[in-house]
């Protein structure tokens, strides 16, 4: 499985005194099984950007590859790359709307044709792995707590078993507990299944501790495109953009400034606890 965007351009309110350029000249290439972590400032192109990953959105230059597929060709099945291409949106509110979460997290399989069985399977195992308890499944999904209606959005997607799963601020609104049961749940699911996830967030910690690569976007451009700790070496010009680094590379840094010769590359709690140990465990050999 691969994604490639080829020189994607797009304008919201083209030809007018309203015309904004949201994506410019993006080239990216996304790979099976990575867990990617999309980040930026508002207006800075991001959701834009992922809207055009399963065709929400069409490019209104360059082309986007699936499989070695261009998604734009007029025999290609934009329905059956929804399913490849999984997205749970910021506020599941938006995309649960049946009576209950057992036939919300169904309506997925549904429109893929699969026999009521399956359907039936795939439902119960997605809603048995994002946590829900079965006394949920039989009423409304408007019913279900703010974490809940998390869990079952998620489970909807993972219903249809994509290859690829975008969750666009999957956090937002939640309490610090409930953040880290989810963010806990999409890591234990990519491990699992191995599927590619996109996650966009705010949090530059969280985006530290899960994703393996960062992509940065300003202006409608790619900014940066890398590892976290290379990513986050260029603090300074994450802050001229309107972003910022884990405060822990910020203390690891003062540290440094003051003398104390720490592994500024760390970007969770975790590595920096390491670099710290480290550092006085070298001392303490002297």
């Amino acid at each position: 499985m691969s994604l490639i965007l080829d020189h994607v351009s797009h304008w919201y309110s083209r030809d007018t005194a309203y015309e904004v350029k949201a994506l410019d000249d993006v080239e990216l290439t996304i790979g099976d099984g990575e867990f990617i972590g999309l980040i930026g400032h508002t207006g800075s192109g991001k959701s834009t950007l992922i809207q055009h990953l399963n065709g929400l959105l069409k490019a209104d230059e360059g082309n986007i590859y699936y499989n070695g597929q261009d998604i734009y060709d007029k025999d290609f099945d934009l329905r059956e790359l929804r399913t490849q291409v999984g997205m749970v949106f910021q506020y599941p509110e938006h995309q649960l709307f049946e009576e209950t979460v057992f036939k919300d997290v169904c309506f997925g399989p549904k429109n893929q044709g699969l026999p009521e069985r399956e359907m039936t399977l795939r439902a119960y195992e997605a809603l048995k792995n994002v946590g829900l308890p079965e006394k949920c499944f039989e009423i409304s999904p408007f019913a279900l707590s703010g974490g809940q209606k998390r869990r079952a959005a998620i489970a909807g997607v993972l219903a249809m078993k994509p290859a690829v799963l975008i969750l666009d601020e999957p956090t937002a609104g939640l309490d610090p507990r409930g953040r880290d049961e989810i963010l806990d749940l999409i890591e234990e699911m990519h491990r699992h299944y191995g599927n590619t996830v996109i996650l966009v967030s705010h949090s530059m910690e969280d985006v530290a501790k899960y994703v393996d690569r960062i992509i940065v976007m300003d202006g409608g451009r790619v900014r940066f495109d890398d590892a976290p700790r290379e990513v986050f070496r260029h603090y300074r010009e994450l802050e001229e953009i309107g972003l910022a680094a884990p405060q822990v590379t910020y203390f690891l840094h003062e540290l440094s400034r003051r003398g104390i010769p720490v592994d500024t590359d760390a970007t969770t709690v975790e590595e920096a606890r390491d670099a710290i140990l480290n550092y006085f465990g070298r001392a303490g050999r002297r």
